[in-house]
C-alpha cells in the first residue's frame, strides 16, 4: 500500500520533484502555512502552495465577503457575500487538492494576537495581506521572537509588494545557474593523476586518440605546460591562449596533413579557462567558517551549522573543500567514461566520510546521539558545500524606526530615479495616512482631492524623519490616490505567483529567497528588490 502511494505522489507532482528531489516534497508535505486575511493576493498565494501539496493551511479572516471581495476574487462567488469569507475561500481552496488539509477561523489576527500569541508557534511560515501597520508591527514582533518566518503580501492598484522576515534561512541545495564542474585538474588527487598518467595520447590509433575523456587531456596539457614554466598554470590571457593553442596542435591529422575533426579536443579547448581556476573555498561560504553560529555550537545548533563547523574542520585539514562528485557529458568511450565517474565519485565518497567522523565527533562532544544527522543528509551537503547560503533580514522593527532603517539602500535607488524606490515610500506614507484617518487616500470620490494634500503631508514626513530630500513629484502622489487602495486580479495573481515561489524556498530550504523586501510596478511590468 505504501508503495502504492509513493508511487501516485511521483506521478502527481512528477514536475516538483524534478526541481526539489523527494526531500524538498517532504518538507513541503510537513509544511503548515497561515493565510492571514482572504483577499485575493492571499488566496493566489494559497492556491500556488496548494497545488503542489503543502501538509496543510489555516486562513485567519474576521471579514465578511463584499462584493468588492466577489469582483477581484475567483474563489468567491455573489453567493458569497455576507458569508464568513475565511470560511468561503477554504471550502474551495480545499477541492484543489484533496492531499491538503484546511481550516478557517473567523477572528481577526489582532484578536488572536492579544489572546493567543503562542499560536503561531506550529506554523511552518505565515503569510500576511494588506495588514495596517499597527497590526503588522504587532505580528512580526511576536513572529519574530518565536522565529517563524513572515512573509507579507501587499497589492496595492498596480504595485505589488512582498517582504520575506526571518531571522535566520539556511539553504544547503541553492541550484546556482551556470555552475562549473569541480573537476580538481589544478590539483589532481591521486586515483585522478593515476587514470590519466596511464593513458598515452601519442601511441593512441585515431579511434582511441578520439574518445579520449577531455579532463584526461585538460590534465595532460597541463601537465606538459607546468613542465615548461618552472610547474605554473597559464595565468595571463597571452599564456591562455597559448596553452588552447597548445591543444590544438595535438589533434591528428590525417595521412595528407589535415586536421582531423576530434570532439573531444574540442571540448578540452572550450574548458580550458574553467580548468586552470584554482579550487578554493568560495569567499560566502569561508564567511560562515568565522561567523558565531559555526564557531560556538550548542546541543541546540542546528544541523546546518553543525555541518558547517564540519566542513570547515574538514578545510583546515585538506587545505579544499570535499570533492562533489560529477562530471559533465563529453565524447568518450563507454568505458573510460564510466572509469572516470567512478573515480570521482569514489572520492567525493571518501571525503564525504571523513566530514562525517567530524560530523560524529561533534555531535558527540555536544551530547547528541553520532546518528543524529543521517548519512544521507551529509552526502547532500558535501555534494552542494560550494553553494552554502545564509540569510539574515531586517526585522519590521528595524525597519520601521528610522534611526534603524536601511536609509543609504533607500537614497541610492531615490537618487538613481527608481520608480520602486518612490513607490515604497509612497506604500509606506499610505499606511501613515490610514493611522491618521482609518482609511486609505482615494477612496471615496469627493475626498480624493484633499487626499492628495494630506498624502503629501504623510510622505514629507516620513522623508524628513530619514534626513532625506523630498524628491517625489506629485504625479506619484495622485496615482497613489488614484488607486483608492484597490486590490486588481491581475496584480494579484501575479503576486500570487511570486509570493509562493518565495515561500516554497523558505520551507524547503532550497534555492535562494530574496533578502528581503520585492516591489513590483505593474506599469511597467518592471521590478526591484531592495535590503531594508
Amino acid at each position: 500500500m505504501a508503495t502504492d502511494i509513493k508511487i501516485d505522489r511521483n506521478k502527481k507532482y512528477d514536475r516538483q520533484l524534478r526541481l526539489w528531489g523527494d526531500h524538498g516534497q517532504d518538507k513541503l508535505q510537513r509544511a503548515k502555512v497561515c493565510l492571514i486575511n482572504a483577499t485575493a493576493t492571499g488566496t493566489e498565494i494559497l492556491k500556488n502552495l496548494i497545488l503542489p501539496g503543502i501538509g496543510s493551511f489555516t486562513v485567519i479572516d474576521g471579514h465578511q465577503v463584499t462584493a468588492e471581495d466577489v469582483g477581484n476574487n475567483f474563489f468567491l462567488d455573489k453567493n458569497s457575500i455576507g458569508r464568513s469569507r475565511a470560511k468561503c475561500v477554504t471550502e474551495l481552496l480545499q477541492d484543489l487538492n484533496s492531499d491538503v488539509l484546511g481550516d478557517a477561523i473567523e477572528e481577526h489576527v489582532e484578536n488572536l494576537l492579544q489572546s493567543d500569541a503562542g499560536f503561531f508557534m506550529t506554523f511552518s511560515i505565515v503569510i500576511a495581506t494588506n495588514l495596517p501597520e499597527r497590526i503588522l508591527l504587532k505580528l512580526g514582533d511576536a513572529l519574530w521572537k518565536q522565529d517563524i518566518p513572515l512573509l507579507i503580501c501587499r497589492s496595492y492598484g498596480m504595485l505589488g509588494y512582498i517582504r520575506l522576515v526571518v531571522k535566520e534561512h539556511t539553504a544547503i541545495e541553492t541550484h546556482p545557474d551556470n555552475v562549473h564542474h569541480d573537476l580538481r585538474l589544478d590539483n589532481p588527487f591521486p586515483e585522478l593523476r593515476a587514470f590519466v598518467d596511464a593513458i598515452d595520447l601519442l601511441s593512441m590509433d585515431k579511434k582511441e586518440h578520439s574518445q579520449t575523456p577531455f579532463i584526461a587531456i585538460l590534465l595532460k596539457y597541463m601537465d606538459q605546460w607546468r613542465n615548461l614554466h618552472d610547474g605554473a598554470l597559464p595565468k595571463t590571457y597571452k599564456e591562455k591562449d597559448q596553452f588552447k593553442q597548445m591543444i590544438a596542435d595535438g589533434i591528428m591529422q590525417d595521412s595528407e596533413g589535415r586536421t582531423e575533426e576530434e570532439d573531444n579536443f574540442q571540448e578540452a579547448i572550450k574548458n580550458a579557462l574553467k580548468a586552470l581556476v584554482p579550487t578554493k573555498v568560495p569567499s560566502s561560504v569561508q564567511a560562515l567558517f568565522t561567523d558565531e553560529k559555526c564557531l560556538h555550537l550548542s546541543p541546540n545548533s542546528s544541523n546546518f551549522w553543525i555541518l558547517v563547523r564540519a566542513l570547515k574542520e574538514f578545510v583546515d585539514k585538506t587545505g579544499v573543500p570535499p570533492v562533489r562528485g560529477s562530471i559533465p557529458d563529453m565524447t568518450a568511450d563507454s568505458t573510460r567514461y564510466i572509469t572516470l565517474q567512478k573515480i570521482y565519485q569514489n572520492k567525493a565518497n571518501e571525503d564525504a566520510s571523513i566530514i562525517t567522523e567530524f560530523v560524529k565527533s561533534i555531535l558527540e562532544s555536544l551530547g547528541r546521539g553520532v546518528n543524529s544527522i543521517s548519512t544521507q543528509e551529509i552526502s547532500n551537503f558535501c555534494k552542494n558545500s560550494f553553494f552554502l547560503n545564509v540569510i539574515r533580514t531586517h526585522s519590521l522593527e528595524e525597519e520601521y524606526n528610522p534611526s534603524t532603517i536601511n536609509i543609504s539602500e533607500i537614497r541610492g535607488y531615490l537618487e538613481s530615479d527608481s520608480n520602486e524606490a518612490n513607490f515604497y515610500v509612497l506604500l509606506r506614507a499610505v499606511d501613515k495616512f490610514f493611522e491618521q484617518y482609518n482609511r486609505y487616500p482615494g477612496m471615496f470620490d469627493d475626498q480624493v482631492e484633499t487626499d492628495i494634500w494630506s498624502l503629501r503631508n504623510c510622505v514629507n514626513g516620513l522623508l524628513h524623519d530619514w534626513s532625506l530630500p523630498n524628491s517625489i513629484s506629485d504625479d506619484y502622489i495622485h496615482e497613489m490616490c488614484r488607486y483608492g487602495a484597490s486590490e486588481l486580479h491581475t496584480i494579484a495573481a501575479f503576486l500570487g505567483g511570486a509570493a509562493a515561489q518565495e515561500a516554497v524556498k523558505v520551507i524547503t530550504h532550497q534555492f535562494v529567497p530574496f533578502n528581503n523586501t520585492f516591489i513590483f510596478n505593474g506599469i511597467s511590468a518592471s521590478s526591484v528588490t531592495f535590503n531594508l
